[in-house]
């Protein structure tokens, strides 16, 4: 579970603790904004339409999200008294699709000795007889965060919104040995069986290298450390871990339990100081408890799901569509006293599907079906030809709440700009040198999104393709919201990629981005590359957004098809 206070300068670290107590001893009405925080922070045409979050308040990671009896259910951390990072414990509620949710309330919150001071980020994991059971960090001293690892039971597993947990008295199941870093050790992963017995990993840190601790049990009480960790690697702390296995081809998914010779398996961890979440693929021996990643490499040049702001994330087998399935967290770009006097902070991605890519090098990641429920009046745009410098609009629906999707033609790869592959391990700093405003041979072109009327603010989304050594194309997918907002005191980075597709012979690659009031998730060539932005424009709100395809580039780029969607809002914290 990530911390912010770890991260904070002295400054803002005084703030957020100003603003922490008053929110324990008071109510978050009583703190009055600051003066700096602009007008159009509070409107609330900045609320997401159809990305989860609860009605007020801070939430952050996802926690075990799994589906029972016809219900899934999806577990976060939540602050009940704010907006800020303070007094976290794990809220819950229920959809029936993953994208129309129901409110519950609390789940879990202290209440016993070794969850006393916090209920920190786990997982959910299904019991041979159908029990599902909650794995959870407990912070159980005051001084300093001491981690342990406490389990839940349904009250009532007859129940399918599985209102009310217990915590058994054999809590804590697992405590840090002497010789372990007690601060960074926390949020066990979905538990595994294989060989009559039960695994779970808990992350750690030793030194300046990430652990994946390996637990076994027998009965889900009692645990013990195997004598090495399945992997570890530099890089510091490893935060929630997830590991599962995939299929070598094919889309379905896999449960935690399924094993065989075609498959492969997938370890992530949330890295505690790049807040970025990172996955490698490889291979998993029961027998032995290691883990080695296939390219020797991975550990230095590791996948990451999402090259925006998409942390903590989590996945769970989804049963009745035989599928895995993605659950992340975006946090804000804006100020803590902006969330503060907007009353709320942190949203979830649309849950993703994910696969192995057909060439077992990496994942791709695609929205789940279901929220194309919400689309609702569209219009499309068939081979028009955007001539270099031009742009046009997407005219006839709103898009401040939107899902788009595009392919385009790229008519000669000829006048590519060499590739330096200085870059080839920094394509975000490629992005920021070689901007969506800076002309290029094929490229930048793509999206305009959530545009003023007179492009004074706009959220670009693009590609820019260049050539290597050998004359193949190398594929840059950037999000760049530097001109997003006239807003000030906002954290405005390009975010980028590289796209791991061919485009030699074809000359196409597609786009999908979904639009949501204060965020922009989107999806390069079918889901190989994915970023999620979060951002604020003080103009670009609402009715007075605005969509267009350009093209920065020295040659022709044709929109070989464009359909864009108004979306519908999903009915978000009913109650049941």
């Amino acid at each position: 579970m990530w911390n912010p206070l770890w991260s904070v300068g002295p400054w803002l670290l005084l703030l957020l603790l100003q603003l922490a107590g008053a929110s324990i001893h008071g109510s978050m009405e009583a703190v009055a904004p600051l003066p700096s925080v602009p007008n159009f922070v509070t409107n609330p045409l900045l609320r997401t339409g159809y990305h989860f979050q609860p009605p007020k308040n801070w939430i952050n990671d996802p926690n075990g999200p799994l589906y029972y009896k016809g219900w899934y259910h999806l577990f976060y951390q939540y602050n009940p008294r704010g907006a800020d990072w303070v007094n976290t414990l794990w809220a819950h509620s229920v959809s029936r699709d993953l994208i129309n949710w129901n409110l519950l309330g609390l789940a879990l919150e202290p209440s016993i000795r070794p969850d006393k001071y916090g209920v920190w980020s786990g997982s959910a994991t299904i019991l041979l007889d159908g029990t599902p059971v909650l794995v959870y960090t407990g912070i159980n001293r005051q001084d300093i965060p001491y981690q342990v690892q406490n389990i839940a039971i349904p009250k009532n597993k007859s129940d399918p919104l599985l209102r009310e947990w217990v915590k058994p008295d054999y809590n804590p199941i697992i405590v840090p040995e002497s010789g372990m870093n007690v601060t960074q050790f926390r949020d066990p992963s979905t538990a595994w069986h294989i060989d009559g017995q039960w695994r779970i990993l808990v992350g750690g840190e030793k030194g300046s290298q990430g652990q994946a601790y390996v637990y076994r049990s027998t009965d889900f009480k009692h645990w013990v450390r195997a004598k090495h960790p399945l992997h570890s690697a530099i890089n510091g702390m490893w935060e929630c871990l997830d590991f599962f296995p995939v299929l070598m081809q094919g889309k379905k998914g896999l449960d935690t339990y399924e094993h065989s010779a075609r498959v492969k398996y997938v370890l992530k961890s949330s890295l505690e100081k790049a807040r970025y979440d990172y996955y490698t693929i490889g291979t998993y021996d029961n027998r032995t408890e290691s883990y080695v990643p296939d390219d020797l490499n991975g550990d230095y040049h590791r996948l990451r799901y999402d090259y925006g702001k998409f942390y903590a994330s989590k996945t769970f087998f989804d049963p009745a569509k035989q599928s895995r399935v993605l659950v992340g967290w975006a946090n804000e770009s804006d100020t803590v006293p902006d969330d503060i006097a907007k009353g709320w902070s942190g949203i979830h991605a649309i849950p993703r599907k994910i696969w192995l890519d057909p060439g077992g090098k990496q994942l791709v990641q695609w929205p789940i079906e279901e929220v194309e429920q919400l689309r609702r009046k569209s219009v499309s745009v068939t081979n028009k030809v955007v001539k270099p410098g031009d742009h046009f609009e997407v005219k006839g629906l709103e898009t401040y709440q939107a899902d788009v999707e595009v392919t385009f033609k790229i008519r000669s790869l000829e006048r590519a700009e060499p590739f330096d592959q200085a870059f080839s391990d920094d394509a975000q700093k490629l992005c920021r040198m070689k901007g969506a405003d800076k002309k290029g041979g094929v490229g930048p072109f793509g999206l305009w999104v959530l545009a003023s009327a007179n492009l004074e603010e706009k959220t670009v989304v693009f590609f820019r393709i260049f050539k290597d050594g050998h004359g193949k194309p190398v594929i840059l997918m950037c999000t760049d919201p530097t001109m997003s907002s006239l807003g000030r005191d906002l954290d405005k980075p390009t975010y980028a990629g590289f796209v791991n597709a061919d485009i030699s012979s074809s000359g196409q690659i597609s786009l999908r981005s979904l639009i949501d009031h204060s965020v922009v998730e989107s999806f390069g060539a079918g889901g190989r590359t994915c970023i999620i932005s979060r951002v604020y424009p003080s103009i670009a709100i609402g009715k007075n957004a605005h969509l267009h395809v350009f093209n920065n580039g020295d040659v022709d780029i044709k929109v070989s098809r464009l359909t864009a969607w108004e979306m519908e809002s999903s009915k978000m914290n009913n109650s049941v």
